[in-house]
Order: C-alpha cells, then sequence, then structure tokens
C-alpha cells in the first residue's frame, strides 16, 4: 500500500494531490490552518484555490503535520520557498528515513542563498539522504493541469533510479514527466525564470511590443544560463522544460503570478500594495533578492536581474530602468 503525503494545499498542491490519487492507494494533504482543513472535509473539495475539482476518495486532509509524513513514501513538498526552512524543521523527527521527498516548490532562499534541495539537507542532517530527493518542475500552471491539458515537466535527482521512480509516479495521459539527474540545473532554472517573468509582465504594463519580449525571453535566458552553469546546472537543461520551457509559460501566460506583479508594476502602481492584494504567492520577488545576491558573489553579469532588482527593491521607475538596459555598452551576443 502506498501512502504519499502532499505539504500545501495552494492550487498546484491541490492539483498534484488529485493527480496523484490516481496512481497511490492513500493521499493525505496537509494545511497549516485547521479552518481551511474543515472546510475542505466538509466539501470534499478546495474551494478557495481550487473551486470545481472535488476530491477523490483516496485523498484526505489535516492539519497535523505528523500525520501527515508517517509512514509515507513519497512527502511532496509544494509550500512557498521561504517556508521551506520552518516546514522542514516540523518534520524532522517524524518523516521515515527512507522517504523520498518531492519538490514542486521554486525559489532560492533569501537568507541562505541556498536552493530547496540544501535547504532540506540543512534541516533534516542525517534523515535527509540526496539520493532520495526529487525536483519536478517545468511549464506547469494549475489552471491547465487540473483541467486535464496536455502539460509535460521534468523530474530532477541526483540518483537518476530516484528520478525515474517520480516519473513513473507522476506520469500520466496528460501529464508526461523526463527524467534528468541535474537536480542543480532544474532547480535554478524553475527559480530564476520568475525573475525574467516580472521583466516580462513590466513590458507588458508599459505597452512595449512582442518584440520586447522575445529579447528579454532570450537574454533573461543567457544570463539564467550563465549563472547556473557557474554554479553547476548543465547548459542542455537550462533550453529544456525547467529553463526555456518554463520560461515562455511564465513570461507570456496570464495565469502568471510573477508577470501578473511586472505588469502591475508597469502600469506604476507599488509592490507593496500589489502584494497586498495578491492571494497567491510571487516567487519571483523574493527570488530577485537572492539572484542579485548570487550574481554579485559569483560575479556573473545579469543586467535584467540588476534592474528588476532596483525596481523592486531601490524604487527604480520600470522604463527608465528599460533604457538602461537597451543603452549598455555594446557587446558581441553571447
Amino acid at each position: 500500500m502506498m501512502k504519499i503525503a502532499v505539504l500545501g494545499a495552494g492550487s498546484w498542491g491541490t492539483t498534484l494531490a488529485i493527480l496523484l490519487a490516481r496512481h497511490a492507494d492513500s493521499i493525505l494533504m496537509w494545511e497549516f490552518r485547521p479552518e481551511a482543513v474543515k472546510n475542505m472535509k466538509r466539501d470534499r473539495e478546495n474551494l478557495e484555490f481550487l473551486a470545481g475539482f472535488p476530491f477523490p476518495s483516496n485523498l484526505n486532509v489535516t492539519d497535523d503535520i505528523n500525520e501527515a509524513v508517517a509512514d509515507a513514501d513519497f512527502c511532496l513538498s509544494v509550500i512557498p520557498s521561504h517556508a521551506v526552512r520552518s516546514t522542514a524543521g516540523l518534520i524532522k523527527d517524524s518523516i521515515p528515513g527512507d522517504c523520498r521527498i518531492v519538490s514542486a516548490s521554486k525559489g532560492i532562499e533569501q537568507e541562505s542563498l541556498m536552493r530547496i534541495s540544501e535547504v532540506f539537507a540543512d534541516v533534516l542532517g542525517d534523515r535527509f539522504v540526496l539520493g532520495n530527493f526529487t525536483c519536478l518542475s517545468g511549464p506547469s500552471h494549475a489552471e491547465e493541469v487540473s483541467k486535464g491539458l496536455p502539460t509535460t515537466v521534468v523530474a530532477a535527482s541526483n540518483k537518476i533510479e530516484t528520478a525515474r521512480k517520480v516519473q513513473e509516479l507522476f506520469s500520466g495521459e496528460s501529464f508526461r514527466v523526463y527524467s534528468t539527474d541535474d537536480l542543480i540545473g532544474v532547480e535554478l532554472g524553475g527559480s530564476l525564470k520568475n525573475v525574467i517573468a516580472i521583466a516580462a509582465g513590466i513590458a507588458a504594463g508599459l505597452k512595449f511590443g512582442d518584440n520586447t519580449t522575445g529579447a528579454l525571453l532570450t537574454r533573461g535566458l543567457a544570463e539564467i544560463s550563465r549563472l547556473g552553469e557557474v554554479m553547476g546546472g548543465r547548459a542542455s537543461t537550462f533550453a529544456g522544460l525547467s529553463g526555456m520551457g518554463d520560461l515562455v509559460t511564465t513570461c507570456c501566460s496570464l495565469h502568471s503570478r510573477n508577470r501578473y506583479v511586472g505588469e502591475q508594476l508597469g502600469k506604476g502602481r507599488k509592490l507593496e500594495e500589489i502584494l497586498d492584494e495578491m492571494h497567491m504567492v510571487a516567487e519571483g520577488v523574493r527570488t530577485t533578492a537572492s539572484a542579485w545576491a548570487l550574481a554579485q558573489r559569483m560575479n556573473i553579469v545579469m543586467p535584467i536581474t540588476n534592474q528588476i532588482h532596483r525596481i523592486l527593491f531601490e524604487n527604480a521607475d520600470p522604463r527608465e530602468a528599460t533604457v538602461e538596459l537597451m543603452t549598455r555598452s555594446l557587446k558581441i551576443e553571447d
């Protein structure tokens, strides 16, 4: 009998929990708010984040995280990157030593500049086995996956056999999973593309055209790859699903929260005002701070990231920041 714990009951966590219910005997989804758990148990549906998609009979909800992970074969983490450390601390003494952790979170911890796998390793200590950790990433908006629209992602683990187990677990007729052993590249690609998505949103808010979007996607991928390769990722990974694939989707889709933040900034609104009204997390804001700090540490040139950092945290004017990008010293394309 296979049991899967799902940590996080937002739109993506709920979507993946419903998806996995087709392949596992028992799914127990953890939500930290007791009132939300009470509502989901009553409605057998997540009306707050994913209305219209009833829970299968083998999907249940709890606010007891230790109950969720007890005896779990897989633990799927679908929580905001800034909450990974505190959440991992809650399961440190209860998660089975042989449980395979799958992370569907996209971000870099702001204070430590650690990737999600590194945060889990730091917190869980001896209970963490890198070869049992997988990152699931790629162009995959919950709004489309939940409707059964064709979606393709990648499962990455340092141990390819683990990635293949996750590949088999998640794959179905509308959800195709590839596998790779480039964990670093997949984690970074899925995180850094959110910074470029904010830039694409700003361009839309300023009513720039398709030429601008094409330039941002191309040059954005170039700087993601520069940083990612220095940190140990492979160039081919950034041209794949977790890099270019996720970048295109996040930059161009109206479902994208990060693009929305950028678009509102381009229209002249303040960041605090935008974030206060949002019901869900836009990871790109925190990731911009992390990416900028990593670029400084590694001495990597990331002009788009630098300008987004100025707009978000130094109150730079979006239009003036664009002019600065366009008037940088001329160079050979790399």
